[in-house]
């Protein structure tokens, strides 16, 4: 299976019931484990979880450290983005040169990279002196 197809497959079990948006992603760890997550909305808004965000607590959750490769799903009228919470949590575990793909339910797909998504990152060389 394709990570693609995993994220298609997780983000059926999306828990979207406000805003009826399902994401779906998975991640591929350097190890070549695979790890999915999904959005899980909250009543609360703010509390609520992305689907990256899932994705990559399971790696960490599995023992895995470093994304060798992501893709996310849902169901728009283009490639869906991480949001900037996200972009910054993938890049803590990913290098720059890292693909990332984008696609709809549809089959559109878009390749970038992690540093294309999130040029300038905050990472760890700026805590040196701490």
């Amino acid at each position: 299976m394709s990570l693609i197809d995993h994220a298609r497959a997780v983000r059926e079990n999306a828990y979207a019931p406000y805003s009826k948006f399902k994401v779906g992603a998975a991640l591929r760890a350097t190890s070549g484990a695979v790890h999915v997550g999904c959005n899980v909305e909250n009543v609360a808004y703010p509390e609520g979880t992305c689907a990256e965000a899932g994705a990559i607590a399971a790696m960490i959750a599995a023992g895995d450290t470093a994304i060798a490769e992501i893709a996310v799903i849902a169901d728009s009228p283009k490639p869906v983005s991480p949001c900037g919470g996200c972009r910054q949590k993938i890049a803590e575990f990913a290098k720059g040169d890292v693909k990332v793909t984008l696609t709809t339910t549809d089959g559109i797909v878009h390749e970038t990279t992690v540093a294309t998504l999130l040029p300038g990152s905050f990472d760890a060389d700026y805590m040196s002196r701490v």
